[in-house]
């Protein structure tokens, strides 16, 4: 996580609590010539787009309060949708049970990209259930080698 992502999760955070919601992610990109903040926000029974606007309003707010961020910027404020990302620990013991992929830094068992089912979580690894050809098996792979994880969609 970056300095800037981090203020602003420090800045934003005590006004998402208020307001009922989870903070997902926090993203702060350059795309082009124009910077994009992405905040993906959650709640019980999922987030619609009067909720989006709601958040959107109240950050923008305190955003322009404490003005963290010195170069003009688009805010995005959205539903993490279905494949919402797996960072914290909590998002991991959410998952368990339901499909994952995970991309690698470095490959397990030659590969460095993963789509199954996540079966067990520890401080050191994850475990997921993953098909090949026409089995199954269950692969580790250490949590040190994930670069990004997200719940998946399965056919």
């Amino acid at each position: 996580m970056s300095k800037i992502t981090k203020e602003v999760e420090t800045i934003i955070s005590p006004v998402l609590d208020e307001l009922n919601f989870e903070l997902v992610d926090i993203e702060y990109a350059k795309e082009g010539k124009d910077y994009f903040l992405r905040i993906s926000i959650d709640k019980e029974g999922g987030v619609d787009l009067n909720d989006c606007t709601l958040a959107s309003e109240k950050i923008s707010e305190v955003m322009d309060e404490k003005d963290p961020i010195s170069e003009m910027y688009y805010l995005d404020v959205a539903s993490p949708g279905a494949e919402r990302p797996i960072k914290k620990e909590k998002d991991y013991q959410n998952a368990i049970d339901k499909p994952v992929f995970v991309s690698l830094y470095a490959p397990v068992e030659g590969d460095k990209e993963w789509l199954g089912i996540l079966k067990g979580v520890t401080d050191d690894a994850i475990t997921m259930e993953v098909k090949e050809k026409a089995r199954t098996k269950n692969i580790e792979i250490p949590r040190n080698k994930i670069a990004k994880a997200r719940h998946a969609v399965m056919i």
